[in-house]
Formats: structure tokens, C-alpha cells, sequence
């Protein structure tokens, strides 16, 4: 895929996007997750050894197609590394699915109800570095925990700054302030950002996209503006926490927006499957988030 048929994929393509890009402080968790323990290994590169192994048994998986995934998103190691000997972007696209890449170092303290980005040192390189290997687009995350203005309008403007960097670099920004699912605000908090984010939205260069990965609205149909927006080339859901079922569920009753699960999409694969077993395992979950990225509830 070029350019033009990633951006087509990705603005107007039936699917959702995976999100394979546990980090730091989540992979352990993530390979918990997975079937392996805490003893399995001695190491961050041997956690991390583990971590891209799971990746690459996911994406190679006769279930996981460009047909209904048609983006994922990686972890920087994982970008680096390879998939049956092919850089790993490479192996996304022969797949027909569309390789991103996190960007974001991890979370500052909370100050003022929100948890901003923590500097990206060697950004431009990151970028300039994702591009030769044929990625598409970044993701970078922040987390409102509370209803607070100066916080998230804070959160707004780090994000579109390193959008504008991230563009700069010819690659495709998703924004995705996380609204924490169990906040005591979390409905005002939505409101806020949606007025926040369309502010900055409409402040964009003329010609200038961006993408937004935000948490499941608490009432359904909030981010219609954001979908309809002329900035935006899709919006996509993360599952915050909820199990697959509820994740899904509520994403169904949300127009325009398409899933991009991790924790929702994985819950099911195990380390001691056999071949069939994961593959069925996945295609399940992939069919399920499918549907709700691409068949929405009456409303």
C-alpha cells in the first residue's frame, strides 16, 4: 500500500484498528495476561523477547487480516523487530493492515485532574526512522482522570503540539486523551474535552488531518461533531478497561467510531494454545470488535 491507499484504508476502510503496543510498565501485565509468569524471564530483553513473540504469533495469525483489522498499532521495539524475517511494518502490510506506532514516553504526575505526556526526547528521529519503515501514523496518550478545565485544555494543547510534530514528519497523528472510565466526572469530563478538542480542531492548518483515539463516551453519540469533522480522518475507541462484551457494546452505540482495543482484543489468547485454538480464539474477538465498529445499534 502507498500513501494514498493507507490514508483511504484508514479514513474510510470497514474494520477497526489493533492496538498491539504494550509498553514499560504494561508488558508484564500483558504477558500475565497471556499465560506467562512473572518468573519467565530474567530480564527486559527477555520480557520483551516474549512480548514481540506474542505479537508476531497475532499477526500472523490466519485470523488476523487486513480484511476486518485495517491498522495496528505497535510498540517502538516492536517496529524494530521482525515478523517471519520481514521488518515488522513490512509484515503488516502484506497483510493489508496498516502499521502505526506509540510514541509517547508515559505519564507525568496528575496536576490538575489530568496526567500529561512526559517529554519525547529524538522524536524527529523516532518519526523519520517509522517513515523509512513504511509507517503510517503515531499514537500518543495522555489521561483526564477529572472534570477539570485547565486540565484538559492543558492535555489538548500538548497533544495538537506534538500532532503538529508528528505531521511535520509526514506521518499521521492519533490523539488519544484518555478519559479514565472510572472517574466520579466522567461525563462532564467528556463534555469538556469534546469542547476542547474541537477548539484546537478548528485552529488546525487548512489541509491539515489528525486522527482521535478517545475513551467509549458515557452518553452515547457525544463525539458525532468529532466524526463529522472535517479534520478528522476517523475516530476510534479504546476499551479503557471494559471486558470485550461491555466494550463492544457500548462501541455500538456510537456512529463513526471504530474500535482500537488491546486489552479487550487479547483477553482470550493464551501462551499454551495450540495453532487452532489461538487462531479461533482471535478470529472470535476480531469478528466480535468487527461488528461493533462496523454495525451500530439503531439510536
Amino acid at each position: 500500500m502507498n500513501a494514498a491507499e493507507m490514508t483511504a484504508k484508514i479514513a474510510t476502510g470497514k474494520g477497526f484498528i489493533a492496538a498491539l503496543d504494550q509498553s514499560g510498565g504494561s508488558t508484564p501485565k500483558a504477558l500475565k495476561g497471556y499465560g506467562v509468569a512473572d518468573d519467565a524471564w530474567s530480564s527486559d530483553e527477555e520480557m520483551f523477547g516474549l512480548i514481540h513473540e506474542m505479537r508476531a504469533r497475532i499477526i500472523t495469525s490466519s485470523a488476523f487480516t487486513g480484511d476486518k483489522v485495517i491498522g495496528a498499532i505497535l510498540f517502538e521495539r516492536t517496529m524494530d523487530g521482525t515478523v517471519d524475517g520481514k521488518p515488522t511494518p513490512a509484515a503488516l502490510l502484506e497483510r493489508g493492515v496498516v502499521p502505526f506506532i506509540k510514541i509517547d514516553k508515559g505519564l507525568e504526575a496528575e496536576s490538575d485532574g489530568v496526567q500529561l505526556m512526559k517529554p519525547i526526547p529524538q522524536l524527529d528521529a523516532l518519526l523519520a526512522r517509522a517513515k523509512g519503515l513504511g509507517v503510517f501514523g503515531t499514537k500518543e496518550r495522555s489521561v483526564v482522570n477529572l472534570a477539570n478545565r485547565a486540565g484538559i485544555a492543558a492535555i489538548v494543547k500538548q497533544q495538537f503540539e506534538v500532532a503538529a510534530q508528528v505531521s511535520a514528519g509526514g506521518l499521521v497523528p492519533i490523539i488519544e486523551p484518555e478519559v479514565n472510565i472510572k472517574s466520579p466526572e466522567r461525563a462532564d469530563a467528556d463534555a469538556i474535552l469534546l469542547d476542547e478538542i474541537l477548539k484546537a480542531l478548528d485552529a488546525l492548518p487548512e489541509g491539515k488531518q489528525v486522527m482521535l483515539k478517545l475513551s467509549i463516551p458515557a452518553k452515547a453519540g457525544l463525539f458525532d461533531p468529532l466524526v463529522d469533522h472535517p479534520k478528522v480522518l476517523r475516530v476510534v475507541a479504546l476499551s479503557g478497561g471494559f471486558a470485550r462484551p461491555e466494550a463492544c457494546a457500548q462501541l455500538a452505540q456510537n456512529r463513526g467510531m471504530i474500535a482500537s482495543f488491546s486489552r479487550a482484543l487479547l483477553e482470550d489468547l493464551r501462551h499454551g494454545m495450540s495453532s487452532a485454538e489461538f487462531d479461533a480464539a482471535l478470529g472470535s474477538a476480531i469478528d466480535e470488535i468487527y461488528a461493533a465498529s462496523t454495525e451500530k445499534a439503531a439510536g
